[in-house]
């Protein structure tokens, strides 16, 4: 059964959903961006009910100025304490709850990978975690990354009919040049990166990472995990990453969605 619920986080109200199980793990669903607990497309409430279905409770909720939810909304380097909230109130509203696997996308995954330590989560299903700076103006969006720049031309290169626009002058070469200089340019791992490399390095809770592997977030983490930032998390045994082909950040397609699924049932079942 789902019902609605909420808690406290330092003083404001946030809104929360409980998809009932009988089981002692369950799921606690961290939402990416500003989006609200059902996710992009209603995406994250048809996770909580496929899971739910299975005996597993499913605990999402809105952090503080987000949906339904009180407060200010400080973005998710400011979430810390909404997750701990979440975390304390999913183990309180569901008694015989033992263990809990957290997952989040995108930015959600980057907030679960440098708050999490210290709370009673037993495990993290990171996927496509954001890593990419954000921009000193407020409304520009961020560039995409060398890596990112890197699978467009070579996607092009592969492609016959861009061969053909090239010689036959449709192609601007010095649009053409610029683009390959950027992405040919070497990238040091931003700040971002390289605090989640370091929260992840020092923690002993395993973790699944999960790539859309053409998806332009995933490309910015996949140059950040080959970086020094990651050479602890790479050998540590309790890590693994695991990609899919495809271009789509929320997993949206049939196929997409029933990969996570998949690598969301082996962390419940781990």
């Amino acid at each position: 059964m789902r019902r609605l619920t909420g808690f406290d986080c330092e003083g404001a109200w946030c809104a929360a959903t409980l998809d009932e199980g009988e089981r002692t793990t369950g799921l606690l669903i961290v939402s990416g961006g500003n989006e609200i607990r059902s996710g992009a497309h209603a995406g994250q409430a048809a996770l909580a009910a496929h899971f739910a279905a299975s005996g597993y409770p499913v605990f999402r909720y809105d952090r503080r100025g987000v949906g339904e939810s009180e407060g200010e909304n400080g973005g998710f380097e400011s979430s810390a304490a909404d997750i701990a909230a979440a975390a304390a109130a999913f183990r309180a509203q569901v008694p015989q709850l033992q263990r809990i696997v957290a997952f989040g996308n995108c930015d959600a995954a980057s907030s679960l990978a440098l708050f999490h330590a210290g709370l009673p989560i037993d495990r993290l299903v990171l996927a496509n975690p954001w890593v990419i700076e954000a921009r000193a103006e407020a409304d520009a969006p961020a560039p995409p990354s060398a890596a990112a720049i890197r699978a467009r031309y070579w996607a092009r290169l592969k492609n016959p009919r861009s061969l053909i626009d090239l010689f036959s002058g449709r192609i601007d070469l010095g649009k053409l040049a610029g683009g390959l200089a950027r992405a040919a340019r070497k990238e040091a791992p931003t700040g971002l990166a390289q605090r989640i490399g370091e929260a992840l390095s020092t923690s002993t809770v395993p973790a699944t990472l999960l790539l859309a592997s053409r998806d332009t977030t995933a490309l910015a983490f996949t140059a950040a995990w080959k970086s020094s930032a990651f050479d602890v998390v790479r050998q540590r045994g309790d890590v693994n990453l695991q990609t899919l082909d495809s271009a789509s950040h929320s997993f949206a397609d049939a196929d997409s969605k029933a990969w996570l699924c998949e690598r969301i049932e082996a962390a419940l079942a781990d």
